[in-house]
């Protein structure tokens, strides 16, 4: 099958101002007639579902939580970028564009970007309007802050807690629709497979978690905005519950998955504490914006500070190593996060980490405090020569913007972070992988789309902080509601659905013999311990540095760690009930077929590029080192039975208005 991303022709500033001009529309009587399931009520799916029922269509959203306003999208803190130039400091849409295809080491699809770009700043017009409480400067305006990997302050915030700001506002537009008839709203259900009829998407299987009930769902069209795979990992920043279910579901019923193997390690997160742990918790990337990455300068520093023989606040400043500083000049400690990871990696494991494991860097705010603490002293007409009263106002200010933040980490660490610097160190947070999909976030399979993060489209091989919120909400409030009417605009004489159609018996008998399969195994192990094996392998051998031999080792090791899962897991309970163990069986069956898929894309690909940085292609100053020439395309694999057998599909991408060039910050 050869693949087609639909892009249409022209200037690329034109593409889609022209394509919209031009496809096919359905009017507002025909949208009544019209059905749409959206699985995932997180940004994309929410904002989605809201826009759709407000254009008319009948929507069924389904989420896995008790309420759409649990979705992992409300963990998003540090902001949401959009091209508005508030600040006068440069920013433009094509340096929007630009610093995106950069940040993703030039392996992302130009005409989606500079989509994203160009609707970046609707969706803050939108966001006000719905009273989304964003940062105000003095004098009313919108305020704006830096984020890693660009020279400009264009990302918008609500102190650390964006993301549960812009979900209220996507889930208030979308319960006004509940509330109207448009949404019927199917919470604690979750998407077992989705059905095929004629060559379409026209339905999903879903399993009521509280009753156990399988339930078929008929639709004419089909949108999985179901987030992210970090958990294949086991330890990330995403949510427990986060799975990959409906994303791999659809790929084992033709939607190829691409680009695997790019996932974004995080910088910013509290540091591993032991084994007891289930789940990893981030500090926002806005914290670079004030905080200053350092560690000891010298050896014996900081396995003093490991023994507990010294404090950081210890060692002068001439005894400190800000190595993001010294390596990036021009950036900083605002490098794209897979420079700022794979930095602290090597400062640790050259023996500068300063927690007890050795896997921590210091991110310390004295500069930060002492800087607007003077600055509001003068304002003021105060002593700004006075310490303890510079050190309280500039607190005060730090509070202002991140104080939410400072009290998680303080309620997790048991340390103060206004007079102790946090010890952070990176983790496993976002895929930039997914289900391809074309300039109209269609599938592979026709009437199947993929918006958020279940899709690859549009931050190539590692994503730009505070860039999740805006192509999140930039595919369900302004893509896809245009693409789809395109798609769905021969179906408004279809009608209905039936869902006794032999292919729903087919897709349910299915989803019941994988239930029965896990209920009826007599295992000793349970899910945990599955998961949790797959999760070691992941990181020690397809985590933040990969090569060849420990890549062939994972794909052999994961293989044999699913054949042993089936044969030897242990679900108690019944699938009659609310059953979590059950839920997480089926979540880790599939992380286990994904997995070997993630590692054999990293294996193929013969190059370091964004959050994919194999060892054995590396720059001498141990930088990624892309090769160009032989994978600047995306890799779509095919699903054939098993993920040995998967078939790799390329898209070639296209570079006509940005000069490929190795990525630099310094």
């Amino acid at each position: 099958m050869a693949l087609d991303s639909k892009i249409p022709h022209g200037p690329i500033s034109d593409k889609w101002t022209d394509y919209k001009d031009h496809i096919n529309l359905v009017n507002p009587a025909n949208k009544r007639n019209l059905d749409i399931i959206i699985v995932g009520t997180g940004l994309a799916g929410g904002s989605a579902a809201a826009t759709l029922a407000e254009q008319g269509y009948n929507v069924k959203a389904f989420c896995f939580q008790d309420s759409p306003r649990r979705a992992h999208s409300i963990a998003a803190q540090g902001g949401i970028n959009a091209a508005k130039n508030y600040k006068g400091d440069g920013d433009s849409v094509y340096r929007l564009f630009y610093d995106t295809v950069k940040g993703g080491d030039y392996r992302a699809r130009e005409a989606n970007v500079h989509r994203l770009a160009e609707v970046s700043t609707n969706i803050i017009d939108q966001c006000v309007a719905q009273g989304v409480p964003l940062a105000r400067e003095y004098g009313g305006l919108l305020d704006n802050r830096s984020f890693g990997g660009t020279l400009v302050s264009r990302t918008f915030y609500a102190q650390g807690q964006t993301g549960q700001q812009l979900l209220l506002g996507a889930y208030s537009a979308m319960n006004r629709q509940i509330g109207r008839g448009k949404v019927k709203m199917y919470n604690r259900h979750e998407m077992l497979d989705i059905v095929i009829v004629n060559g379409k998407a026209r339905g999903i299987i879903a399993r009521n978690l509280i009753t156990g009930e399988i339930e078929r769902h008929s639709a004419h069209a089909v949108v999985v905005g179901s987030g992210g795979y970090g958990n294949v990992f086991f330890l990330s920043t995403n949510a427990m519950g986060s799975n990959a279910t409906a994303a791999w579901k659809i790929h084992k019923k033709g939607a190829f998955f691409a680009n695997p193997c790019y996932t974004q390690i995080h910088p910013t997160c509290i540091p591993v504490s032991g084994d007891h742990q289930s789940k990893l918790t981030l500090m926002s990337e806005s914290l670079r914006n004030d905080g200053r990455i350092w560690v000891p300068a010298k050896q014996e520093d900081a396995k003093a500070i490991r023994e507990g023989k010294k404090k950081a606040t210890d060692l002068s400043e001439a005894e400190r190593d800000y190595f993001l500083e010294r390596r990036y000049p021009a950036f900083g400690n605002l490098v794209p996060r897979d420079v700022a990871s794979r930095a602290a990696k090597e400062r640790c494991d050259a023996g500068f980490g300063v927690n007890k494991t050795g896997e921590a860097v210091y991110l310390d705010f004295a500069a930060a405090i002492k800087r607007y603490g003077t600055e509001e002293a003068f304002v003021k007409g105060l002593n700004d020569k006075d310490a303890a009263l510079v050190t309280k106002l500039g607190a005060e200010i730090v509070k202002s913007k991140y104080g939410n933040l400072f009290q998680m980490y303080y309620k997790i660490v048991d340390e103060d972070p206004y007079t102790t610097p946090m010890m952070i160190y990176p983790a496993v947070h976002y895929t930039m992988g997914g289900t391809w999909v074309d300039y109209n976030l269609m599938t592979t399979i026709p009437g199947c789309f993929s918006i958020g993060e279940s899709n690859f489209s549009d931050h190539g091989a590692n994503r730009l902080g505070a860039s999740a919120l805006m192509q999140g909400l930039a595919d369900g409030y302004f893509v896809l509601p245009y693409t789809i009417g395109d798609y769905l605009a021969p179906d408004i004489k279809m009608g209905e659905i039936s869902t006794d159609l032999p292919e729903f018996v087919a897709a349910e008998k299915e989803v019941k013999d994988q239930i029965d399969r896990f209920i009826n195994n007599k295992g000793t192990h349970s899910v945990d311990y599955f998961h949790k094996k797959l999760g070691k392998i992941m990181w020690d051998k397809v985590g933040m540095a990969r090569n060849a031999q420990g890549l062939s080792e994972a794909i052999v090791e994961i293989a044999a760690l699913r054949e042993e899962f089936y044969k030897d897991v242990k679900v108690p309970g019944s699938a009659n009930e609310f059953n979590q163990e059950l839920e997480k069986a089926t979540r880790v069956a599939d992380f286990l077929e994904l997995g070997e898929l993630f590692a054999k894309d990293a294996l193929h690909r013969n190059e370091s590029c964004g959050g994919h940085f194999r060892e054995e292609y590396q720059t001498e100053e141990g930088e990624a080192l892309r090769d160009d020439e032989n994978f600047a395309y995306v890799a779509a694999w095919e699903y054939k039975g098993k993920p040995s057998d998967a078939v790799l599909h390329k898209e070639a991408l296209v570079y006509e208005n940005i000069k490929l060039v190795q990525r630099s910050y310094k």
